[in-house]
């Protein structure tokens, strides 16, 4: 077997498809740094099965997709295939060549395949077991796994010498072995605690099936009195409502004939009441329009008032513009008299500016002259001055030495100066001193101030702290009991939750057919799920429902019949179906009772329920009446013979017959109170949560307040350690100024003992100045003879220079004195150009005043032509007016003739209505009779179908001629409800319950006995596979030890290698050690040698397990890369002796491996960011023997 091809898309690097071709012998893969060669083994990596991004040098496994270029987009998958040939079938698959591959796309999904067969990541681990090759075998070796040899704990390397020693699939099944069997262990718990609750239900249900066989025998012998002693009764009762019947069709008759008068008579009635409702309608109209009428015609009148005002307005705005226009022709007349003006006064700045322009040039010529005279006068000025220069030289050197004399003197006077300015700054200096000394005094008395104060804040804060900790705590505290209560609370919800949805304290036939609902319709659940009552209310309709709150509601009859087959099916006992198409309800038709005392209604109508249900809840409630207490209802039901079933909030029961029930309830439940009782816990869980929030929002303001004052805190605590900072500034400062007076005091008493000195070395410095004085005055006099034509010259020259300026200044004067006259011509012409323009709007406004003119005399007009039309319609409205006042008056009257009429038909109303009164009292009492006939009736047909699902024609068939009359029949039936009522609450459900549970209970400990049976075979299957670890595990690990140490010793060449297993219990948990001993060098462990020792020593471990088991092939990643020449070419030489059972793919940059191989594949990134492949086939080297 050995590798065959490699093909690589999207992976990493390489975005096109590559394909790697192999045959036997050594095929180098080479390359510069960063074109991806290293990305080739861990491409064969992942394929392997690889899990650990980190293992691939990425992030996450998305990264091994190719992520794209600046150029290329990124891929949306990574693939990569390895074939393998199996001509020798040395793995266990029947194919001749297995490809295995995988891929992953960006989205996250993944797929392993084994030649194009979909499989798991586990098939291919299996597939390889014992080969060597895997992800964590010893066929592919990089720097990473030769690093984790060389500087890995001893434990570390367990996983090479395990697949090395052949060990890995005995401890893979060790590993399956014992999660079976920590599996068998849970099941053993679970079966056990099932067994303890079984053996704690068994024995009361034994009991339980007991009592309620005997309860099944009672109600079978009662079944039948009842079915006698209700046809008997039906038969009397039915005979007596044939003759009520008769008598309640002549009454209806009488009351019908009535009525029809009566109808007619308020017929009559309502329609003379709706002519007069029109009447007053019409009359209320024309009051409306007559009103209306009114407030228009004071309308117009007001209008015509306001059109003869804007009249007069308009005359006076029409004398107005012609005002306007006159003073207009006045302003016109001004603007023409002063644009002549401003022309006039254009021409002579024109003038002005001309001649200035004429003297200007005069100017400029007379400047010319000036200039060249002055250039001949300084050529002369430079020749006297460069003999004055001669005598300045001189008379600079006499002066020079005069000027050391006189600094030397400035010096001593500079000194004497100084010495009394120091004596005056010492006494100035001390008095400041003082001063200052003063005022540190103040700043430390208000510095001290400043820290008390911060002192006492400081304080405050605490306490404030200390106040808000407390509250804070508080909060809390309330809060976690609040969360506890909230738990708590939670955990009852979801117990209620979970026993309403197990219907627990129902029968077991009942949660069965619960069970089924989704899957066989039509079920609508039992009575407790569909209606719904006060707290109050509970126990009075769970009392009234008895058992038939079990019942369970569904759509039809077809539906009941599936659901007892499935229960017959089953064996899961019985149950009562009530179909809502053929349930009917029944109420009361004569309520008076309702006005007794105690009674608080009839049940249908204390509890809520879907329309759908109406007819259902009124059979099951609509006859039974709820009274407060036992008291109240044994009055009630003696006052009206014992007719009615009556039920009482205690939940006593009070049957038609006298028959009474009560007592205390056994067991759960309240099954009508569960959803209330959930809604409670739910309220209460939200009101939790809300007062929880509402702690914790102002636990949280306290702590933002607590924050706010730690932050005052800080805030006093640096401030205060400004003012102590502050405070100790102040009393170095003052420190400072202290010795400082001192210092000024000793340096006046030196300075004044100087100051004698001073006055003696100033006298001979100014005799010496004396002397060079004369010498000065003589050159002086030399030189103030020149100094004098130059004089004479620099005045002329001066004065040139003076004329030059004058008349610069008169040239300049006459350039501003031009420009303002520019600027007035300027100005001039803009005046004009103004005046221009007012000229023109006055014209446009004259012509404009006679157009309004117009358009006032047209408005004029047209308003006098709107008050002839206004005062036409004053004329019409008047008239209107006066027709409405008529009409009213004759509505009037027509409406009190119609109120005559109403009044007589009322008093007939009156007189046939007592007679319709007298008729339906009759008729109400008739069928009050009729209604408890049938009410009875009804109350013994329901109690036959909800006691024993029997109708009259059913109840018929079962019929016996038992010789005994009505009164016996009861008695018989009240003996069997006695005894039946002293067996209490019994649970029917108890034997089904029983058989099941029982039964269970037999399983559950044949199934501990099985498992028992397979715990114990699998501790033994596991020490087997121990002790064959062990010995193998021994025997092969002296193989490689031996074989480690003849390979490093060629390597090497001398020297040798150890492996020792550190001393543990456990062989096969021990780490191991490896030992190295180059020649010339003493034994050590590896982290004494050098690093190409190292790595030597890693591949001297290596290659001896090749070749104790060789792998079909290895893929070495730059393994050689820490090894100097000489030992590499040892290397390749070592490699080419392993080909005889190994192909070897090599990736490296070595010379000396490229040379050995014998073929190379080039790996390049011609495109930045993508991988290609380049082949090189090469001549066989030979390697010296």
């Amino acid at each position: 077997m050995y590798l065959k091809r490699i093909e690589i898309q999207g992976f990493k690097s390489f975005a096109n498809k590559i394909v790697f071709d192999f045959h036997n012998g050594i095929t180098g893969i080479v390359g510069p740094n960063g074109s991806g060669k290293s990305n080739v083994s861990d491409a064969v990596r992942w394929v392997l099965g690889e899990q650990s991004a980190k293992q691939l040098r990425g992030g996450n496994m998305q990264d091994v997709i190719f992520a794209g270029t600046e150029l290329r987009k990124p891929l949306g998958f990574a693939y990569v295939a390895i074939t393998m040939d199996n001509s020798d079938h040395k793995l266990d698959i029947d194919f001749e060549e297995i490809t295995v591959s995988r891929r992953l796309f960006r989205s996250g999904e993944s797929e392993y395949m084994i030649n194009g067969s979909a499989c798991r990541l586990k098939d291919i681990s299996e597939l390889f077991f014992d080969t060597g090759i895997g992800k964590d075998g010893y066929s592919i070796i990089g720097q990473g796994q030769v690093d984790k040899i060389l500087n890995g704990k001893p434990e570390e390397r367990r996983e090479l010498f395990d697949e090395a020693a052949g060990i890995t699939k005995f401890k893979r099944r060790k590993g399956l072995a014992l999660k079976k069997l920590e599996s068998e262990r849970e099941s053993l718990i679970r079966v056990n605690d099932i067994i303890t609750e079984l053996e704690k239900q068994v024995g009361p249900l034994e009991r339980q099936a007991k009592v309620a066989k005997e309860f099944l025998n009672l109600r079978e012998e009662l079944k039948t009195y009842d079915v006698n002693s209700y046809i008997m009764e039906y038969d009397s009762i039915s005979q007596n409502l044939n003759e009520y019947k008769k008598r309640e069709k002549l009454l209806s008759d009488d009351l019908n004939d009535a009525k029809e008068a009566l109808e007619k008579s308020k017929v009559d009635y309502e329609n003379i009441t709706v002519d007069l409702k029109k009447i007053d309608e019409e009359l209320d109209e024309v009051k409306n329009i007559r009103s209306s009428t009114s407030i228009r015609l004071q309308e117009v009148t007001s209008n015509i008032e306001i059109l003869k005002e804007q009249i007069n307005s308009e005359n006076r705005n029409n004398e107005g513009l012609s005002l306007r226009n006159e003073n207009i022709d006045s302003d016109i007349e001004k603007k023409k008299r002063e644009l002549e003006s401003l022309e006039e006064e254009k021409a002579f700045l024109q003038k002005k500016l001309k001649e200035a322009t004429e003297t200007e040039s005069a100017i400029l010529v007379e400047l010319e002259d000036i200039d060249k005279n002055t250039n001949e006068l300084i050529e002369k000025f430079e020749s006297l001055r460069q003999t004055s220069e001669e005598f300045t030289s001189k008379n600079a050197d006499l002066r020079a030495k005069k000027e050391r004399y006189k600094g030397i003197l400035e010096q001593v006077r500079l000194r004497k100066s100084q010495m009394t300015q120091r004596l005056l700054e010492s006494k100035t200096g001390q008095n400041t001193l003082e001063i200052k000394i003063a005022e540190e005094d103040k700043n430390l008395v208000a510095i001290n101030d400043a820290i008390n104060k911060a002192k006492a804040e400081r304080e405050e804060l605490k306490n404030t702290n200390e106040s808000i900790h407390a509250e804070i705590t508080r909060f809390s505290k309330v809060a976690s009991d609040l969360q506890i209560k909230y738990q708590r609370e939670s955990a009852r919800l979801t117990s209620l939750k979970n026993i309403a949805e197990r219907y627990d304290g129902y029968g077991n036939s009942i949660k069965k057919i619960m069970e089924t609902r989704d899957r066989i319709g039509g079920i609508h659940g039992v009575v407790a799920d569909i209606i719904i009552t006060s707290k109050d209310y509970e126990l009075a309709i769970e009392t009234a429902l008895g058992g038939r709150i079990q019942n369970i509601v569904i759509d039809s009859e077809n539906t009941a019949k599936i659901l007892i087959e499935y229960l017959k099916k089953n064996k899961y006992g019985r149950a009562t179906f009530l179909p809502l198409t053929s349930v009917r309800n029944s109420t009361f038709s004569n309520k008076e009772f309702l006005k007794e005392k105690g009674v608080i209604g009839i049940a249908s109508d204390l509890v809520e329920y879907d329309k759908a249900y109406q007819n259902l809840v009124g059979s099951l409630l609509g006859r039974i009446v709820v009274i407060d207490n036992i008291d109240n209802a044994i009055a009630f039901e003696k006052k009206f013979r014992y007719e009615y079933r009556v039920v009482t909030l205690d939940g006593e029961s009070l049957s038609p017959g006298g028959s009474i029930s009560g007592g205390a309830f056994k067991g759960a439940g309240n099954l009508l109170g569960r959803k209330r009782e959930i809604d409670e816990v739910e309220a209460e869980i939200s009101e939790l949560l809300k007062n929880y929030t509402d702690a914790n929002d102002k636990m949280e303001a306290f702590e933002e307040k607590r924050t706010f004052i730690d932050k005052k805190l800080d805030e006093n605590r640096r401030n205060n350690q400004d003012l102590i900072i502050e405070k100790n500034n102040i009393e170095h400062r003052k420190s400072s100024l202290v010795e400082k007076l001192e210092e000024f005091r000793a340096a006046s008493i030196s300075v004044q003992k100087d100051f004698e000195n001073i006055d003696n070395e100033l006298l001979e410095i100014e005799n010496e100045t004396k002397i060079l004085d004369n010498t000065l005055i003589n050159v002086g006099e030399d030189f103030g003879k020149v100094g004098q034509d130059i004089e004479s010259l620099e005045k002329e020259i001066q004065n040139q220079r003076t004329k030059r300026e004058d008349i610069v200044n008169k040239l300049n004067s006459l350039k501003i004195e031009k420009a303002g006259i520019s600027q007035s011509l300027e100005f001039s012409d803009k005046n004009v150009s103004r005046t221009k323009v007012d000229m023109e709007t006055l014209i446009s406004e004259k012509s404009g005043l006679k157009g309004r003119a117009e358009d006032i005399i047209k408005n004029i007009n047209e308003k006098n032509l709107r008050i002839e039309e206004e005062q036409k319609t004053v004329q019409e409205l008047s008239q209107r007016i006066e027709e409405l006042k008529k009409k009213e008056e004759e509505l009037t009257l027509f409406k009190d003739t119609k109120s005559k009429t109403q009044i007589k038909i009322f008093e007939n109303r009156d007189t046939y209505s007592d007679r319709v009164s007298l008729l339906d009292r009759d008729l109400y009492r008739l069928k009050g009779q009729i209604e408890k006939s049938e009410e009875r009736i009804s109350e013994r047909t329901n109690y036959m179908w909800n006691e024993y699902e029997l109708t009259y024609n059913s109840s018929l068939e079962l019929k016996t001629d038992m010789g005994m009359s009505l009164n016996d029949i009861r008695s018989q039936i009240q003996g069997l409800r006695t005894k039946i009522k002293a067996l209490g609450n019994v649970n029917v459900n108890a034997i089904s319950d029983y058989n099941e549970v029982s039964g269970r209970y037999e399983l559950m400990k044949r199934q501990h006995s099985d498992i028992l049976e397979a715990e114990g075979t699998l501790i033994k299957i596991i020490e087997e596979l121990d002790m064959a670890m062990k010995r193998q595990f021994a025997e092969k690990f002296d193989e490689i030890a031996n074989e480690f140490n003849e390979v490093f010793k060629e390597l090497f060449g001398g020297g040798s290698g150890k492996l020792a297993l550190e001393e543990q219990g456990d062989m096969l948990e021990a780490g191991i050690a490896i030992i190295s001993q180059p020649p010339g060098k003493k034994l050590q462990n590896m982290m004494q040698l050098s690093g190409g020792e190292k790595a030597l020593t890693a591949i001297a471990l290596l290659f001896a397990i090749q070749n104790l088991k060789p792998s079909p092939f290895a893929l070495l990643d730059e393994i050689e890369a820490a090894l100097d020449d000489s030992n590499v070419d040892r290397f390749a030489k070592y490699l080419h002796k392993l080909t005889d059972h190994t192909q070897f793919i090599v990736i490296t940059h070595r010379r000396g491996t490229m040379v050995s191989a014998d073929r190379l594949y080039g790996i390049t990134m011609q495109e930045k960011g993508v991988s290609t492949l380049v082949s090189v086939n090469l001549i066989e080297n030979e390697l010296d023997n």
